[in-house]
């Protein structure tokens, strides 16, 4: 295992070790710290002995529901992350939106009166002529360049390999044929863009699927295929892991005066490392009133992050019985959760106290 370090001015360097790390904050030459990712780090005080840095890569294993992601330098596994994605309750609550404007135009429009005459908006221009991402597709490409994006703060990266999915293609026509009977993937939706924002934090290189295969079986890596949603190492992490690893060895052709075949060239070390399972808080976004109209026409408040207590959701709390996360609150109490969001029980705002504010990211190891 290592510890990131940064220096006084916030540049990345090596990763030492624990022990050298924990002689740093003792002697007063490092302080703790805490990514937003869930990473321990430590930032120096004084000048460091030199800024020179090894190759350390960032492996992305994009997904609809999940993703890996995998920092690798040539001798250790550095971090490790399961990331729970929000595909499924954006697509949620845009089905939701768009029924409740749809119902919204519908009492608006006068049927009594001649259909020339009724409020109808005409279009004002063709929105179908736009090459923008559908906000599922977004919201879990957003999530993943949030974690390269902490992780890029303290690791000196070199390199960032993402995954990119292909469909088949008919040669002949041109059209795409369907593999084992599967449909079009959503993660193939919005690659090149993702490229284009990695770029901005690293060089980035797009690696096939065969290629990860044939780097996890080198380095004798076990994929859970079964059991997907567990948050866990074999899932999906371990191919992010993978994803990186491949940029320090390579399977290719060689040929001598002798003999000809192919080999796997170069060097790289898996070892432990910490992992995380990183999800956004599911808290429902504030409304300014409810969906469906109540008796007389009155509607109340809903959603939001903002409580009556001075803290807000999705900040970390220590109470008397547990430490976790603002999911709610009434007149009195605070609801406190755990990485899950389920509810752990009520506690009485006087007897909880703000350990953190929320980041946007609820991280569990």
């Amino acid at each position: 295992m290592r510890i990131p370090v940064i220096s006084r001015d916030n540049r990345p360097l090596m990763p030492t070790t624990p022990s050298r790390a924990r002689k740093w904050i003792e002697s007063g030459k490092a302080v703790k710290c805490w990514s937003d990712c869930g990473q321990f780090y430590v930032r120096l005080t004084v000048e460091p002995s030199g800024h020179t840095t090894q190759d350390i890569v960032i492996g992305i294993d994009p997904g609809k529901h999940y993703s890996g992601i995998g920092v690798q330098s040539a001798k250790f596994t550095l971090y490790a992350a399961h990331l729970i994605l929000p595909f499924k309750t954006v697509r949620q609550r845009m089905d939701a939106r768009r029924l409740m404007r749809r119902g919204r135009r519908g009492r608006r429009i006068n049927r009594k009166v001649a259909f020339s005459k009724r409020a109808h908006r005409q279009k004002r221009f063709d929105n179908r002529r736009q090459s923008k991402l559908p906000p599922s597709i977004r919201a879990n490409r957003q999530l993943e360049l949030r974690i390269v994006s902490e992780l890029s703060k303290i690791y000196p990266v070199t390199e960032i390999r993402y995954e990119y999915v292909r469909a088949d293609v008919d040669l002949t026509s041109g059209r795409r044929k369907a593999k084992s009977g599967k449909g079009f993937s959503p993660v193939m939706v919005g690659q090149r863009w993702m490229l284009s924002q990695l770029e901005k934090f690293a060089p980035a290189t797009a690696i096939e699927g065969y290629q990860t295969a044939l780097t996890r079986e080198y380095l004798g890596l076990f994929k859970n295929k079964t059991q997907k949603s567990s948050a866990e190492f074999n899932t999906h992490a371990v191919d992010g892991v993978a994803i990186a690893a491949s940029a320090f060895v390579e399977y290719r052709r060689y040929h001598k005066i002798t003999e000809s075949g192919a080999n796997w060239f170069g060097f790289v070390a898996v070892t432990p490392a910490p992992f995380f399972a990183i999800r956004r808080p599911p808290y429902s976004r504030r409304q300014l009133h409810l969906m469906v109209p109540s008796k007389g026409g009155i509607r109340r408040k809903y959603g939001g992050s903002i409580t009556r207590h001075g803290v807000r959701k999705g900040d970390l709390v220590n109470s008397p019985s547990w430490i976790g996360y603002v999911s709610g609150d009434t007149e009195k109490q605070i609801s406190v959760s755990d990485a899950n969001w389920k509810r752990l029980g009520q506690i009485a705002s006087s007897k909880v106290t703000l350990i953190r504010r929320s980041t946007g990211l609820i991280v569990a190891s």
